[in-house]
């Protein structure tokens, strides 16, 4: 019953970290969006801000595959 439990709050911890993350890429999506529909000047702060929407966007992806069972085709 033990190993069930710490499954069920890793899992917990997982999804609540998949929130914040998806947050952060969000808000990072819409700060870029407004800095070029203002027509920013500074492309190195918007490369700066893809760069880790990029990153952000890979460490959700492997926190879904942790959730996710392996299919085994």
């Amino acid at each position: 019953m033990g190993n069930e439990r710490e499954e069920r709050e890793k899992e917990r911890e997982i999804r609540d970290e998949l929130v914040k993350l998806t947050l952060e890429h969000r808000e990072l999506d819409n700060e870029i969006a407004t800095l070029e529909a203002a027509g920013s000047i500074d492309q190195l702060l918007i490369t700066r801000l893809k760069r880790r929407k990029l990153k952000l966007k890979d460490q959700i992806t492997g926190l879904e595959d942790q959730l996710l069972p392996d299919i085994i085709a």
